[in-house]
C-alpha cells in the first residue's frame, strides 16, 4: 500500500503529554493512516527523513484575531511558519459575523480594533463567513467563536442599554450561529460595545452556548481590583454551566506585579468547586491593542465619530484629558514611556513611546493620546510593556494554562509597521526559551498545551493528537534549533527550526520554506 506522505523515524510527541517515542507516521487522504514501525520498502509519494526531529500535532492557536486577515493574507505566513495549523478566531468580543447590513459601517469600525487591514463583510452569518473563507483558500484551518461585540452591534447597534427585545434578538442570532457550527461565544469587556453588558446579559447568552456544549471565552472586564475580573468569569461559568476560557491572563497593573499566585488561586478554587475553567497565555511580558481601548469609557461612547465630535468641545476635551491622566482602565497608572506605537497611518509615529511623542509635540501625554485617537481612530496600535516575566512564567507553567498568541495570521513583511512579536514567534518561543533554554516546561507538556489541550477546550475532536484516523495536521521541528527571532524592535522575522508543516495532509512548509498550498478548512463544532 502506498501513502501520500511518510515521516520516517521521527521522535513523536503525540500531544497527550506522553513521553516521546520514535516512530514512522504515514498520511493518506488528509488523515494519519499509520503510526508505528513501517517496513523499509513502504511506498509513499513523499518521504521525509525525520531522524532526530520532533513530530507533533500542528499547533492550535486558541486565541487569535485572524478573522479577516486571512482574506488578504491567505498564506497565513506568520502562523504556519511557527507550526500553527489551526487559528481560533472570534476572540475578545470581535468576530466577522453576525452582520446587520444596515449597520455595516459600525461592524467595519469595530473590526478595526483588532484587524490590521479590515475588510467589509459581504456575508451576514457564520455559514456565509465560512463559505467566503473557504473560497479564499487559506493555508491553515480556522475555527470560530461568536464575538459578543459584533453580536450586540448586529442586534442593537451601539446602545448601552439592551431591552428584553434586544436581548431576545441577540439570543436568536447567537443560537443561529451555534446551529451553524460556532464553537462558542467570546466577550471583550473592555471594548465598546461589549463593555456595556452587565453580568446577567453575558450569563443569559452563555447559557445558550452551554446548551450546545460550546465554550465561553472572555477578555475580562477592567477593574482596579486584581481578582474581580476572574471572579466575574467564574460567576458566569457557575450560573450558565458553560466551559470558561479566560483569555490572555496577565497582571497589567504595576501595583499588583508579583501576585500571580493570588490569581491562580481563584482559578483553582473554581475548578475544585466543579466549574470547568482554564486560561490561555502568550509568552511575552508585554501586550498590544488599539490605543482607543485605553480611553475613558464615556469618551468612546457611540463610536469613533461621536468620540471625535465630543473631543472638539473645549470643556469636554479638558475633562477627557483629566480622566485619562488618572490612569487607564479607570486607575492603572500611566507609564508613558512603556506605551510604544507599533502601527499607525503615519509611519513617523511607529517605534516611539507616547512620552517621546508628547515631548516632541510639547503637550502632556494625555493630550497627545487624545490627538492620536482623534486623528486616526482605531488605526493606532500600541505595545504596552506592563507585565513581568515572573508572573507570565507562573501562568504558563500552571496545569490550567494553554498557549495562545493573541496575534494574527499575516505576512512577515509588514511594510514598516512593528506589530507585537507574538504574531511571529509565540510557539517557537515556548519551545526554545521555556523548554530548552530556561526550562519551566518539559517538551511533552509544552506540546500538549499547544495541541490537545486547546483542542479539548474547544471541543475539536479530529485533531490535536498524532493518532491514526485523525486529521493530518502535523509539525516537524528541530528541538535543538527551534527559536523565535522576532523582537519588539525588529518583530517581522520568521522563526527558525520549523522544518515541515502539514495541514490536512498537505505540506505548507516544506524543508523550511513555505509552499503555495492552501489546504485550510473552516472547522465547525460537531
Amino acid at each position: 500500500m502506498g501513502y501520500d506522505l511518510l515521516f520516517r523515524g521521527a521522535t513523536v510527541v503525540d500531544g497527550t503529554g506522553a513521553p516521546p517515542v520514535v516512530a514512522d507516521v504515514a498520511v493518506t487522504d488528509g488523515r494519519i493512516a499509520a503510526v508505528g514501525t513501517l517496513g523499509p520498502d513502504t511506498a509513499a509519494g513523499r518521504v521525509v527523513e525525520a531522524d532526530g526531529l520532533v513530530l507533533a500535532p500542528g499547533f492550535i492557536d486558541i486565541h487569535t484575531h485572524s478573522d479577516v486577515s486571512l482574506f488578504d493574507a491567505t498564506a497565513g505566513e506568520s502562523k504556519v511558519r511557527q507550526g500553527v495549523t489551526t487559528e481560533v478566531v472570534g476572540n475578545c468580543g470581535f468576530s466577522a459575523y453576525p452582520v446587520d447590513p444596515d449597520r455595516l459601517p459600525l461592524h467595519v469600525e469595530h473590526l478595526e480594533g483588532i484587524q490590521q487591514r479590515p475588510i467589509a463583510p459581504t456575508w451576514t452569518d457564520l455559514a456565509g463567513y465560512g463559505h467566503a473563507l473557504e473560497e479564499a483558500r487559506p493555508a491553515l484551518n480556522v475555527a470560530s467563536l461568536v464575538g459578543h461585540g459584533c453580536l450586540r452591534i448586529a442586534a442593537v447597534g451601539l446602545e448601552r442599554e439592551v431591552t428584553p427585545d434586544g436581548l431576545a434578538r441577540m439570543s436568536e442570532l447567537l443560537e443561529r450561529c451555534m446551529e451553524q457550527g460556532a464553537f462558542g461565544l467570546s466577550t471583550g469587556l473592555t471594548y465598546v460595545p461589549s463593555m456595556y453588558a452587565p453580568t446577567d446579559e453575558v450569563v443569559e447568552l452563555a447559557r445558550i452556548v452551554a446548551a450546545y456544549d460550546g465554550f465561553y471565552a472572555t477578555h475580562a472586564r477592567a477593574s482596579d481590583a486584581l481578582l474581580a475580573p476572574v471572579e466575574e468569569a467564574v460567576e458566569i461559568g457557575r450560573r450558565s454551566g458553560a466551559r470558561v476560557q479566560y483569555s490572555h491572563v496577565a497582571i497589567n497593573d504595576p501595583r499588583e506585579w508579583g501576585r500571580a499566585n493570588a490569581v491562580l488561586d481563584v482559578f483553582h478554587r473554581a475548578g475544585e468547586s466543579g466549574i470547568d475553567i482554564a486560561f490561555d497565555v502568550y509568552p511575552y511580558a508585554a501586550s498590544s491593542s488599539a490605543l482607543t481601548q485605553y480611553l475613558p469609557e464615556w469618551v468612546l461612547a457611540g463610536g469613533i465619530g461621536e468620540m471625535v465630535t465630543r473631543l472638539r468641545d473645549r470643556e469636554t476635551r479638558r475633562s477627557a484629558v483629566e480622566d485619562l491622566a488618572v490612569g487607564w482602565y479607570g486607575g492603572i497608572p500611566w507609564l508613558w514611556d512603556r506605551v510604544v506605537v507599533c502601527q499607525a497611518p503615519d509611519a513617523a509615529l511607529i517605534g516611539l513611546s507616547l512620552e517621546e511623542l508628547a515631548r516632541s509635540a510639547d503637550v502632556p501625554p494625555a493630550e497627545l493620546t487624545l490627538r492620536l485617537c482623534e486623528a486616526h481612530g482605531n488605526e493606532v496600535k500600541v505595545v504596552l510593556f506592563y507585565r513581568t516575566e515572573e508572573d507570565m512564567l507562573q501562568f504558563l507553567a500552571d496545569p490550567l494554562a494553554v498557549v495562545g498568541s493573541d496575534g494574527n495570521a499575516i505576512p512577515i513583511d509588514q511594510d514598516g509597521d512593528r506589530p507585537h512579536p507574538r504574531h511571529f514567534g509565540s510557539f517557537p518561543r515556548v519551545l526554545s526559551r521555556y523548554v530548552r533554554e530556561s526550562p519551566v516546561l518539559g517538551l511533552a507538556a509544552a506540546v500538549r498545551k499547544m495541541t490537545l489541550a486547546p483542542a479539548e477546550r474547544m471541543g475539536i475532536t479530529d485533531r490535536g493528537r498524532v493518532a491514526e484516523g485523525l486529521a493530518a495536521d502535523l509539525v516537524l521541528f528541530d528541538a535543538e534549533r527551534v527559536i523565535d527571532t522576532a523582537t519588539f524592535t525588529d518583530p517581522c522575522q520568521a522563526p527558525k527550526g520549523i522544518e515541515f508543516v502539514a495541514v490536512n495532509g498537505t505540506l505548507v512548509i516544506d524543508d523550511g520554506s513555505q509552499t503555495k498550498a492552501r489546504p485550510g478548512k473552516h472547522l465547525r463544532r460537531g
